[in-house]
């Protein structure tokens, strides 16, 4: 991304962020509450349009090419956006049919320890079976570009754990990684590099989780 930025109101929640992530690279982006991670984030998912500067990823404009990307891009965010009176396998099968995708659904499940066959619906869940079903629906889609924000979030340490393998998995095949965190100790397993942010400014990179 270059010279990016993003403001609500008169408020500048990114202010001219220069951040460059290796193509199947992995970032950790630190900071306060209000720091801009977020934003950062959901700029990247093109869910929203910078007012400055541009993300590119593999030589295209996100924002210019998004119907084009999307498909090849998944944010886990504090939203899990599930459908409530689905079970989740019901929920895995209706988001494999609208991003037109075939999966073991079953395998899915598995992969975030979630019960195989159960029928209840997901407003009986837990946070953390919430988490967890979200976290499969990135799984599902396989994307070119990973965006976490706050992955870790009602998670306890089996569920932090099956994030952190997932990931993993992914990036083997190739999958490029932004991880927005108030725990870096978790994801520095993850990550090469590390962004912090302060007022919607970089503050400083490092590589590895220093």
């Amino acid at each position: 991304m270059q010279d990016l930025a993003r403001r609500f109101g008169g408020r500048w929640a990114v202010a001219r962020v220069d951040l460059a992530v290796p193509r199947g690279g992995a970032c950790m982006v630190t900071g306060a509450n209000g720091s801009g991670k977020t934003t950062l984030l959901r700029c990247c998912a093109t869910a929203l349009k910078p007012h400055h500067g541009q993300i590119t990823f593999g030589g295209v404009d996100l924002w210019r090419r998004r119907a084009l990307v999307r498909p090849t891009i998944a944010l886990l965010s504090h939203a899990t956006r599930l459908y409530e009176d689905l079970s989740a396998q019901e929920n895995l099968a209706t988001w494999a049919r609208l991003g037109g995708v075939s999966a073991d659904l079953s395998d899915l499940l598995a992969r975030v320890g979630l019960p195989v066959g159960r029928q209840d619906p997901v407003r009986t869940f837990s946070a953390g079976m919430r988490r967890r079903l979200a976290l499969a629906r990135v799984l599902l889609k396989e994307p070119e570009l990973l965006l976490l924000d706050e992955p870790f979030t009602a998670l306890d340490p089996e569920g932090r754990a099956l994030v952190l393998q997932a990931v993993g998995a992914l990036r083997q095949r190739g999958t490029t990684v932004l991880v927005a965190t108030h725990v870096p100790g978790e994801a520095a397993a993850l990550c090469e590099q590390r962004v912090h942010m302060e007022a919607g400014r970089v503050v400083r990179i490092s590589e590895g989780s220093a």
